[in-house]
């Protein structure tokens, strides 16, 4: 019989041990410390959407409790009563209220908004207000559906005027020349590249061999003793001044020779007499020459 009641102990004491242990694992799970004191309040809100037990409790971003409990008011419709356990040392001044947001993928939470300017603080169990902040598609349909509904007839001018535009003939041909010039220009980068991988390299050749040719003048060119030959030149010049100058001095013989007259008109005269002579002479040979036979 003794052994048989320590058997049945035993079980008990397992049972409540693994129920103990099941409990604090939940509520670990759930973030809950079952061990760490805290102090409870009240939230008084109108709207609680996807908030949830165990949602979490931040002030300025760091987490200091969590949400225990929502319940409707039924004596005051249209109010519910959100319970929270904040951390002990954890204290809210007077006139402070909560604000419940929603994160795309976090779900709802609380967020305690303090009032940082009084030093009266809220016992523990009193209830706090709370207000419900726009979430984003709140916003969207706030803000920008407005806006949208005003656009809709813009957007529905331009849809009309891009179909006026893809129906119109002159449209299809533009895309029927782009098309060719499209060609055009693709058969104008293969000669390009044709021209670039065969006639290119010879003109680069020829123009190499042109280069070294012009070098080859250049030390060519250095070569000449131009100093000399412009005091050819220049000697070559005072030579042509010195017979000008003789050509128009009448006292020279070059002068006189140029600038006689009388002997221009008697050597002229000398040529006509020769000319006329010789005429005659051509004409009537016998006045000139005579034979005799013997």
């Amino acid at each position: 019989m003794k052994k048989y009641l320590n058997k049945e102990a035993a079980i008990g004491l397992v049972t409540l041990v693994s129920l103990f242990i099941l409990y604090f694992g939940f509520n670990y799970l759930k973030g809950i410390n079952i061990f760490k004191p805290t102090n409870h309040y009240f939230i008084k809100m109108e709207n609680v959407t996807e908030l949830q037990k165990s949602s979490p409790v931040y002030i300025d971003g760091f987490k200091v409790g969590l949400v225990n409990g929502i319940q409707y008011d039924y004596e005051n419709p249209g109010s519910i009563i959100v319970q929270i356990s904040l951390d002990k040392s954890m204290k809210i001044q007077t006139g402070s209220y909560a604000e419940l947001s929603s994160g795309l993928t976090s779900g709802a939470f609380l967020n305690l908004k303090l009032n940082k300017y009084v030093t009266t603080y809220c016992s523990v169990g009193d209830t706090i207000e709370g207000n419900l902040k726009p979430g984003l598609m709140d916003t969207l349909s706030d803000d920008l559906l407005p806006q949208f509904q005003k656009m809709l007839p813009r957007i529905d001018t331009i849809l009309q005027g891009i179909q006026m535009i893809t129906t119109n003939p002159a449209f299809t041909e533009s895309l029927n020349n782009m098309s060719r010039a499209t060609s055009n220009l693709e058969a104008t980068s293969r000669q390009l590249n044709h021209l670039m991988s065969k006639d290119i390299p010879v003109m680069v050749k020829d123009f190499k061999t042109i280069s070294s040719n012009f070098s080859v003048l250049s030390s060519n060119l250095k070569e000449v003793d131009f100093q000399a030959t412009m005091q050819r030149v220049n000697k070559t010049v005072e030579n042509m001044e010195a017979l000008s100058v003789q050509l128009n001095n009448k006292e020279s013989s070059l002068g006189l020779l140029m600038n006689d007259r009388q002997l221009y008109d008697n050597l002229n005269g000398t040529a006509s007499n020769a000319s006329l002579l010789l005429e005659d002479l051509k004409k009537n040979p016998k006045r000139y020459v005579h034979f005799s036979v013997f």
